[in-house]
């Protein structure tokens, strides 16, 4: 299937992988990029990412027959506003980000009768770094992209959304919007909450040189999504930040029994917590190993 005329809005690690991934395929006529920064844009061409660019997402929309947006959160319900005009009657519109509701909310608002031909989606892939030049083809291959239809998604566009991903070397799930930020904010919102916290907590505290510098893997493992872009993940948290929240209760509460157990000498109930959680630690990396996922690829978001 050839998709035409791709503009891509946010050509970083998530919009550069997924070009660079339909390059590969070479099923797009033209890739544009769209983005704030010239200089990144011109890196993107002189990497053979996009085949030019536009920095005013009106213009860079104008010929295409399919749009992605893959930017920050905050900046949604902006580009929509400047992109609905220029839209053709048959353009296809999906986005990266990791919250739907929101981003949901800021289509049907400002794109209009265009709403119809906007499909929310969402990859389940990326690491900690972020850029152009972080991105790579095979970002997708063997990862999932959740998609969230509504009422009024039309299915041929769903469907070609679909194959673009599936090209892309993605599997591709449906799921409904409010599950999808109820299980995102479970797996993906509360786990960098928890690094950043806990990144911030030792760096207060008065040995922090002695904890960093004598800190090994496992600090290393459980941090590493720390490095990930603040700002991004600023936008993340409040825009599902209901969720986020219930998450943060259900871990409290959690940590408050392990602190009961630990203070009553409940020797048992913390090795059932440890045991219990081993096992399904280990169903968990069994699964991935069966689909071949590269944990160093898993959430991200540009």
């Amino acid at each position: 299937m050839n998709f035409g005329h791709l503009t891509i809005i946010g050509v970083g690690l998530i919009g550069g992988s997924l070009a660079r991934a339909l390059k590969r395929a070479d099923v797009c006529d033209r890739i544009i990029g769209c983005a704030r920064s010239v200089p990144e844009l011109e890196k993107a061409v002189r990497l053979g990412v996009i085949d030019g660019f536009c920095v005013d997402p009106t213009e860079a929309v104008n010929k295409a027959d399919m749009v992605v947006i893959a930017i920050p959160l905050g900046g949604y319900e902006q580009v929509f506003e400047q992109i609905a005009p220029a839209l053709k009657n048959d353009t296809i519109v999906t986005d990266a980000g990791s919250v739907k509701g929101s981003i949901i909310e800021s289509a049907r608002r400002k794109l209009g009768r265009h709403f119809s031909r906007f499909v929310p989606g969402h990859p389940i892939a990326g690491t900690e770094k972020s850029g152009v030049e972080a991105s790579f083809a095979e970002l997708y291959d063997n990862h999932r992209v959740i998609l969230t239809p509504v009422e009024e998604t039309d299915p041929l566009a769903l469907d070609t959304v679909r194959k673009m991903w599936e090209t892309a070397g993605a599997g591709v799930d449906f799921m409904d919007v409010e599950r999808h930020d109820e299980v995102l904010a479970a797996t993906s919102h509360l786990p960098h909450v928890m690094a950043y916290s806990l990144v911030s907590t030792l760096s207060k505290m008065e040995e922090s040189g002695d904890v960093f510098r004598f800190a090994a893997g496992g600090f290393a493992d459980f941090t590493r999504i720390a490095s990930s872009s603040p700002h991004m993940w600023h936008d993340i948290v409040f825009a599902n930040r209901e969720a986020v929240l219930d998450m943060l209760d259900r871990y409290e509460a959690g940590i408050d029994e392990l602190k009961e157990a630990l203070r009553n000498d409940d020797s048992e109930f913390v090795m059932n917590m440890l045991t219990e959680a081993k096992q399904a630690r280990d169903d968990f990396a069994d699964n991935r190993k069966r689909r071949h996922v590269d944990p160093e690829t898993e959430e991200g978001e540009e």
